[in-house]
C-alpha cells in the first residue's frame, strides 16, 4: 500500500524527525519527504497505513497534512 500526503513541512531536520517517528509507528514502512515539490510531499509505503494516524502524528508535532489525491 502507498499513501501520499501534502504537508507544510519545510526543513530537512523536521522531515528527518518525522520520518523516524512514522517509521516507529508504521511497521515495515518506507517513509520519505520531497520538500522540493510544491506540496512538500510525504510518501509512505507499508503493508497497512492508517491515514488518520499519520495526520494525527503530524498534527501532534505541529504540522498539517492531508491525503494527496
Amino acid at each position: 500500500m502507498v499513501e501520499v500526503f501534502k504537508t507544510d513541512v519545510e526543513s530537512l531536520a523536521d522531515a528527518s524527525m518525522l520520518v523516524a517517528l512514522l517509521q516507529k509507528q508504521i511497521i515495515n514502512s518506507s517513509v520519505n519527504f520531497d520538500l522540493e515539490d510544491c506540496d512538500k510531499v510525504l510518501r509512505i509505503e507499508a503493508p497497512a497505513i492508517s491515514r488518520r494516524a499519520v495526520t494525527a502524528l503530524l498534527k501532534k508535532q505541529g504540522y498539517w497534512c492531508e491525503l494527496l489525491e
